[in-house]
């Protein structure tokens, strides 16, 4: 139940009751088992394949060079996700007993995990099963068995361009991912590039840096246990070609366990700085997940560039942010949601309330602090936490106006020019002027006057290209829940 709890959340964000949601989990669980077991079948037939391939080499070379076939040592592979492991066995029949004995256990594996998974197919709704078998894709990309297989690779790489398309379709026209799995991003960047596909301009981080027990460890981070490591892990990251390097340098509201937690520093500043001199030593700015003071000093003092989230700041912190010609990127739609929400409507705890209060005050006061010292300040939204979706960046413009109290003009100045300069980009785009990319949207009341028209967009202009009567699903719980802030 507690491991299952984030997705049920996640689940209940799109309209279903939490008891469809915790059979849908347990559904997902069994497609899972069924994968796996349908996988193990397919390396028996392959291996059982392999093993006839093989005894007809032995028996050609028994006939050729009269080589007794007992007498050879036979060898097979069995792939397994954590690598491959090779056995040997003095004579053919010793081999093939054993591929059978194999063959028959993964089949009653398979056998019993899809009547389970049919028979929850058929016990839930048509709507629940569509949403658990998008999530299973999702979540299953999030684990290292998506990335050892073809078809999931492909599926996941579907799901993240269409989430580009979505972003671009509700106006955004520059995309900045800061953590992913694998390199996804990468490749839906390279692709729209090419034109291939529609969706807005990315600028990928792919891969993140965290440490064992840190921020998205072992998911969406690869997990350094020394300073050496950490930069190994840029170096790898770099391969791929990131527009930049994402480090976890604290943990956050999902992973605080006792109140007044989140933002416990976790990366030691010895693998920050490692990790930011390699990625600067490749021309590669320094993105940092950051949620309290402790953990904004040390990105500060070694090296990362932009501080994401962010804390309640001091005197030298902000010193810091100066002295480093570093910006801060605030992100009120995350936080909001734990904060503000009746804890009914979020299923959160109340501890996970209070550190999630803890988040966004400090969020707001950072970015308070950072305006009122001329420090830059831009706008993200961290899409994928609950609440969070890919089309509602609208709504960051609005928190930043409500809770920072700046105007609608500099709020959509931040989320453009000011946007595009943090990013480094802001010659090639962020502003309507001669030289620079064809990027902006038509809506249809004037944002200046009530951002809230940012969230009817009637066309897109997309580095040039235009994009008519843009439309984009949207889900019913999640805007009545959100519009009560805004």
């Amino acid at each position: 139940s507690y491991l299952m709890k984030p997705f049920v959340n996640l689940l209940e964000v799109s309209g279903i009751t939490q008891n469809e949601a915790y059979a849908g989990c347990i559904a997902l669980l069994l497609g899972m088992a069924a994968l796996y077991a349908l996988s193990a079948l397919t390396n028996y037939l392959l291996n059982l394949l392999m093993m006839k391939c093989s005894a007809v080499m032995l028996e050609a070379l028994r006939r050729d060079m009269f080589v007794k076939m007992q007498d050879l040592p036979i060898a097979y592979f069995d792939a397994h996700p954590h690598g491959e492991l090779m056995s040997y066995y003095t004579n053919d029949t010793d081999a093939a007993r054993d591929l059978v004995r194999q063959g028959i256990t993964q089949l009653l594996i398979s056998t019993i995990s899809l009547v389970g998974i049919i028979g929850m197919m058929l016990a839930l709704s048509g709507r629940l099963f569509l949403i658990m078998l998008l999530m299973a894709v999702v979540v299953t990309a999030l684990v290292r068995l998506v990335t050892s297989n073809a078809l999931l690779r492909r599926a996941v790489q579907a799901i993240t361009e269409s989430s580009a398309r979505t972003e671009l379709f509700s106006g955004v026209t520059t995309l900045r991912t800061v953590g992913g799995v694998q390199s996804f991003d990468g490749l839906a960047r390279d692709r729209i590039l090419k034109g291939e596909i529609a969706g807005p301009r990315i600028l990928a981080a792919n891969m993140a840096v965290s440490v064992p027990g840190g921020h998205m460890a072992g998911s969406l981070a690869y997990e350094a246990t020394s300073p050496e490591e950490a930069a190994d892990y840029v170096r790898l990251i770099a391969k791929d070609r990131p527009d930049l390097i994402k480090l976890m340098i604290t943990g956050g509201v999902l992973d605080a366990r006792v109140r007044g937690e989140p933002g416990e520093v976790k990366m030691p500043p010895e693998y920050v700085k490692a990790a930011c001199d390699a990625a600067h030593a490749l021309h590669l700015p320094v993105a940092a997940h950051v949620e309290s003071p402790e953990g904004v000093r040390v990105a500060l003092e070694n090296g990362v560039d932009t501080i994401e989230h962010g804390a309640r700041p001091d005197g030298e912190i902000l010193a810091l942010f100066r002295e480093r010609g570093a910006a801060l990127v605030a992100t009120l739609s995350p936080a909001l949601p734990y904060a503000l929400f009746d804890r009914a409507v979020s299923g959160v705890s109340e501890t996970e309330q209070y550190n999630g209060d803890v988040v966004f005050r400090g969020i707001i006061d950072c970015a308070r602090a950072c305006l009122e010292n001329g420090i830059p300040v831009g706008l993200g939204t961290d899409t994928g936490c609950p609440y969070i979706t890919h089309y509602d960046m609208w709504r960051e413009l609005n928190y930043f106006h409500r809770f920072c109290g700046v105007t609608n003009a500099f709020a959509l100045h931040t989320a453009t020019l000011r946007n595009a300069r943090i990013a480094g980009i802001d010659s090639v785009t962020g502003s309507i002027e001669p030289g620079k990319s064809a990027d902006m949207i038509v809506t249809r009341r004037n944002p200046l006057e009530d951002l809230g028209a940012l969230r009817h967009v009637r066309m897109v202009f997309a580095r040039g290209r235009l994009f008519r009567d843009v439309k984009v699903k949207k889900m019913a719980r999640v805007e009545r829940e959100l519009d009560k802030f805004v």
